[in-house]
């Protein structure tokens, strides 16, 4: 059915239909071609429904949607073979009588970050084909980071998140890539609140092995806590243990150790990323408040709970002091922390890499296993293979360019 008046739109099977012209231009990028391109359709009686563009490495690739005239359309036709004669590119255009659904207006949107040091086509094959078997489709897909990792994202309509972040975890694990699925809508920009384990996550020392070597009791503490951290022993029992190691040593190896911790690569970024965009930042421990205070003030978190060694004399007495804040420690503290800033737990990003992080993992709305233990993996929603720790953003949504925007700051 050809309508007369521009807009002019029918029902048919419950679908709106409306006479449409679809516009795709390619060529070499420069100056002008967007401004030509529209320039050229401003004499006509068009209405611009949707519009695409991107640049890949000067290439570009401009998408328009047009609700149009039928009447004008063989004359829109003709002047946009001038037009792609003028700007010395590829215009390709089609009209016709088309349901009009944009992606503003559908629903069950969610996001899918693929991101891997070097990515594959096999993996992206592989991610596709399992959206498409749950039934959903791909609106868009676009970069967020090429350094120090590749990363793309993937809008994706009608889908159950659930389903379809159970069958990317296989598929993230066999392709050497990560994966990590989140709603779409408003709430994907609410505040946050990222809560992250410390030994071998923030930093990438186990404080209590240090300890240990100044104690030469290195080999002994690092079997109990490689067991610790696989689950096969209980944490506050494995804790108290490698503690007991530790009686007699002075306490000036506290300040030593210090000097010998390292931060993971990108975990300044992410906090200080984080903090500008007006998101929480906090840190729970199975290692030692005194050990890492320095780290927290020097990274600007205010919230952090770990354990307390004793001291007597100056010297360390082989037991703790307080609470032990183990896997369950880690989840209250997660809870806690956003109660007090009204943070929904949804809202709320665990990241931790041993079995004491799973309780929290498992209690926030995006659980993320960092370079972690195989049963840590299995639990998480997601998990970084990658050692940067500011791949996390990435996964949040946030791109590179405003990364580096908000540093600019």
């Amino acid at each position: 059915m050809i309508h007369d008046n521009l807009g002019d739109l029918m029902m048919t099977d419950g679908k709106t239909l409306q006479f449409t012209g679809l516009i795709l231009l390619s060529g070499v990028d420069k100056p002008g071609i967007t401004e030509g391109l529209f320039e050229t359709l401003s004499p006509f009686a068009v209405t611009v429904l949707d519009i695409e563009q991107v640049v890949i490495r000067e290439r570009v690739i401009l998408t328009v949607l047009l609700a149009v005239n039928p009447a004008h359309a063989k004359a829109i036709e003709v002047d946009l073979e001038e037009c792609s004669v003028r700007l010395g590119v590829d215009i390709a255009s089609a009209f016709e009588e088309s349901s009009v659904l944009t992606i503003a207006a559908k629903r069950a949107l969610c996001h899918v970050v693929v991101l891997a040091p070097e990515l594959n086509p096999g993996a992206i094959t592989a991610v596709a084909r399992a959206i498409a078997s749950n039934g959903g489709n791909i609106e868009r897909i676009h970069r967020t980071a090429s350094y120090p990792v590749t990363a793309i994202e993937l809008t994706v309509s009608g889908v159950a998140m659930k389903d379809l972040r159970t069958q990317l975890a296989q598929i993230a694990n066999q392709n050497s890539v990560d994966i990590a699925v989140s709603p779409g809508g408003l709430m994907r920009w609410a505040k946050k609140l990222v809560v992250m384990d410390v030994d071998s996550t923030l930093i990438q020392e186990e404080v209590i092995e240090l300890l240990g070597k100044k104690a030469g009791k290195g080999p002994e503490i690092t079997a109990i806590t490689e067991s610790a951290m696989r689950g096969e022993l209980d944490f506050e029992a494995s804790l108290r243990a490698r503690v007991k190691l530790l009686a007699g040593l002075p306490e000036g190896v506290i300040t030593e150790v210090q000097k010998e911790i390292t931060l993971t690569p990108g975990a300044r970024t992410l906090v200080r990323t984080m903090h500008k965009l007006g998101h929480h930042v906090a840190l729970v421990s199975g290692g030692f408040e005194s050990v890492i205070a320095p780290i927290v003030a020097d990274l600007g978190i205010k919230h952090m709970r770990a354990n307390n060694l004793e001291i007597i004399d100056g010297k360390l007495t082989g037991n703790l002091i307080g609470p032990i804040i183990d896997r369950a420690g880690k989840a209250k503290a997660l809870r806690e922390f956003a109660q007090e800033h009204s943070i929904a737990l949804e809202q709320t990003i665990a990241i931790g890499d041993g079995a004491n992080d799973l309780d929290m993992i498992s209690v926030a709305g995006l659980g993320i296993a960092f370079n972690a233990k195989p049963a840590v993996k299995a639990a998480a929603d997601s998990s970084l293979s990658a050692p940067y720790l500011d791949s996390v953003l990435y996964l949040l949504g946030i791109t590179r360019e405003e990364i580096e925007e908000s540093d600019a700051l």
